[in-house]
């Protein structure tokens, strides 16, 4: 089944890949936080929560169109979560009474709006059907967390991702690769691995830093106030990241780094392939370091 999206397509729509075919429900628009230096996603929307009634009829749409083909339904823009929780419930009640084959319901997640919710609350949404969300921790390093302006510590967003876990959702959870450029790349790696330890999320996607245009990131860059890594140094700080993660037994993670943005394509299970993974980044940044500073380069995106 293709993915499904029905609204008025008057601002862009991002989802995780893993979504493509899902039911894409836009529930709010755009980002509230919306101040982070590296990302474009949604520099142009101004932030609002959708009428109810706008609501409704995507999923009147759905249900006309495709009801029986719904499994999955995410989420969408930004900041689902900043809903208030009797609203979510609600919502989640309408579309599992709707769709009788789906299956599960996920959402963006901002460490503001985990934070936001109680324990009890986000036990309840599961309870509901909203089984997984995608968090972007990006960084462990509160000084780097300050610099591209998210909004949180490091030990912020560190409770708010063990308060995902402890509510029984799964919890898919992005870094940025580079994200403290050359001079930072040392602390982020370190220190985004013993955050990731300290989570221990279900599934972990690293992804590496672009440059997008009308970003701030962007813009150091082009006023030499920031320095890339190279596809070599990026592979070595996956390396130092891996080297502190450390899981107990009971937990085990889906590791990926196969986003198209990523040089080196790697995939396993923590703690169970960590060494193999090691060892492929050995014999990658041995590799990447014959590459041009031309194709350093085309990792931007102007």
């Amino acid at each position: 089944m293709f993915g499904l999206y029905f609204d008025d397509y008057t601002t862009p729509v991002f989802r995780p890949p893993s979504e493509a075919n899902s039911f894409i429900l836009r529930v709010t628009r755009g980002c509230a936080h919306n101040k982070c230096t590296f990302c474009a996603m949604y520099k142009d929307v101004p932030f609002s929560v959708c009428p109810d009634e706008e609501i409704n009829g995507q999923i009147q749409l759905a249900a006309h169109y495709a009801c029986q083909q719904v499994r999955r339904i995410f989420l969408a823009d930004g900041d689902a979560l900043i809903l208030p929780t009797d609203k979510l419930l609600h919502l989640l009640e309408v579309l599992y009474g709707t769709f009788p084959n789906l299956q599960r319901v996920t959402s963006y997640a901002g460490p503001k709006d985990i934070l936001r919710k109680s324990d009890e609350e986000l036990l309840a949404l599961r309870n509901a059907g909203l089984k997984m969300l995608y968090f972007g921790l990006e960084t462990g390093d509160t000084q780097l967390l300050q610099r591209i302006r998210k909004g949180v510590t490091a030990e912020e967003a560190i409770a708010a991702g063990q308060k995902v876990v402890r509510s029984g959702m799964k919890l898919s959870m992005m870094v940025i690769a580079g994200l403290g450029g050359a001079a930072g790349s040392e602390q982020h790696a370190t220190e985004t691995g013993k955050a990731v330890s300290a989570i221990m999320p279900d599934m972990l996607s690293v992804l590496t830093l672009r440059l997008y245009k009308g970003t701030e990131m962007l813009k150091q860059f082009e006023e030499g106030e920031f320095e890339l890594l190279s596809p070599a140094g990026l592979a070595q700080e996956v390396h130092t990241m891996l080297e502190h993660v450390h899981f107990d037994g009971a937990r085990h993670c889906l590791f990926r780094s196969n986003h198209i943005s990523n040089y080196v394509a790697l995939k396993g299970t923590l703690p169970k392939d960590r060494e193999r993974l090691l060892k492929e980044l050995e014999i990658s940044v041995g590799k990447l370091s014959k590459l041009t500073d031309w194709e350093v380069y085309t990792n931007m995106e102007y």
